[in-house]
């Protein structure tokens, strides 16, 4: 932890009266309704973290003097980091009633951290930067007054637009940034410049229009709103310098473009379907092919007993399938110990009776229409359908 870590000024405590007597600051124009006043605070300022100790006591400083004049407060959300990123911040919230902290137990992923930190929010606006230092926490003010000046109702910190950069990305990551965005705005039909930014501020009470359609899993809340809203938010973009990271190390992995890539087919879908059925869905496309590949080689072992190479191949892939869906589809939920062998029994049992439903749908339909791909899809589908919403109530439901 660095020097400044380890001692943090107390903030001056200011008399009941004077808070009684302080500026009141306009609530967000709700279009045309009676004008109403808000409490003074001004500005919610969410942090998602997992394993950031070293860096939130830099950022409460950070804030604390960027946003001098502005009244303000820092939530902190933890998905429970083990390096004690949680004690840290409670410690912060001790000495100064301006920092929060949200511990959150059995629950990950940055979208959801974000989501339940603005709609905890006492201020009429609401930021979400990162912990990592390495957005520019200077933006906030010139952000907080386009919010209150009504030219926007999202204000977006901007890598690719004149002023911006992402250079401390390095050329893999910014090949990879840029990709996304192109595919974003291709297909999603997003228009500002940088919707994977994770460095932004929004109205409140828009954004709690648009909490009940968000996902809570991802990394990419941004373009989740942006997609979700549809060209409904007055959107303004600032330029802002991305930094190097000073402590710890990324949060990004293999699972981000999966994570992307599900969000983008949800939206196209217009939430019909979950990012995590998606998820559960291409995992069970894997574990067909598990299936093949194995049937193979126990045929090859086997020659003549297609019944025990079957049973074999299946119970293979069944096992991928819950391995894999552990630790993707449900890495939020992820079972651990002991719970891993009791939730692959169940997942058996899910499975099989799942494979019964699959056939059954699959018969019906032949037997009415003989046309043997509609009859083996909607078989499938069904077999797929039963076992998320099993698998999701009875092997990763929530603790």
């Amino acid at each position: 932890m660095t020097e400044s870590a380890t001692t943090a000024p107390t903030p001056t405590k200011i008399p009941l009266v004077a808070e009684a007597r302080a500026p009141r600051v306009p609530a967000p124009d709700t279009g045309g309704a009676q004008a109403s006043w808000a409490v003074a605070r001004q500005l919610s300022v969410i942090v998602p973290t997992f394993k950031e100790r070293d860096n939130v006591v830099t950022l409460y400083h950070r804030l604390e003097t960027t946003l001098a004049g502005v009244d303000w407060e820092v939530i902190f959300v933890d998905d429970n980091s083990p390096d004690g990123t949680w004690q840290v911040v409670r410690d912060l919230a001790a000495r100064d009633t301006r920092v929060r902290c949200i511990r959150r137990i059995g629950r990950r992923g940055l979208s959801g951290a974000c989501i339940e930190g603005i709609l905890a929010a006492s201020a009429p606006f609401a930021a979400v930067i990162d912990a990592d230092l390495q957005h520019d926490e200077t933006q906030l003010p010139k952000m907080l007054a386009l919010l209150q000046s009504g030219a926007a109702e999202l204000v977006v910190g901007s890598r690719y637009v004149e002023g911006g950069s992402a250079d401390a990305f390095g050329r893999g990551r910014l090949g990879i940034s840029v990709a996304a965005t192109m595919v974003a705005k291709r297909l999603l039909g997003v228009k500002i410049a940088d919707p994977m930014s994770g460095f932004f501020m929004i109205r409140r009470d828009r954004f709690e229009e648009l909490a009940p359609s968000l996902s809570v899993q991802g990394f990419k809340i941004l373009l989740d709103i942006v997609a979700t809203a549809r060209g409904q938010l007055r959107t303004v973009e600032v330029p802002f310098v991305f930094g190097s990271r000073q402590h710890g190390e990324s949060k990004l992995d293999s699972m981000v473009a999966l994570d992307f890539f599900g969000l983008v087919l949800a939206k196209l879908t217009r939430d019909l379907v979950s990012l995590r059925f998606l998820m559960f869905a291409l995992v069970g496309a894997v574990g067909l092919a598990v299936h093949l590949v194995t049937l193979d080689l126990a045929m090859l072992v086997w020659p003549g007993s297609f019944t025990k190479a079957q049973t074999i191949a299946a119970f293979v892939a069944m096992t991928s399938n819950f391995l894999l869906n552990n630790v993707l589809t449900y890495r939020d939920q992820r079972l651990k110990g002991f719970a891993i062998l009791r939730g692959l029994v169940v997942f058996y049992i899910v499975c099989g009776v799942g494979l019964l439903a699959n056939v059954g749908v699959a018969f019906s339909i032949y037997n009415q229409r003989p046309i043997w791909w509609l009859a083996g899809a909607a078989g499938a589908l069904m077999g797929a359908v039963w076992n998320y919403a099993l698998s999701s109530l009875l092997v990763w439901r929530r603790r």
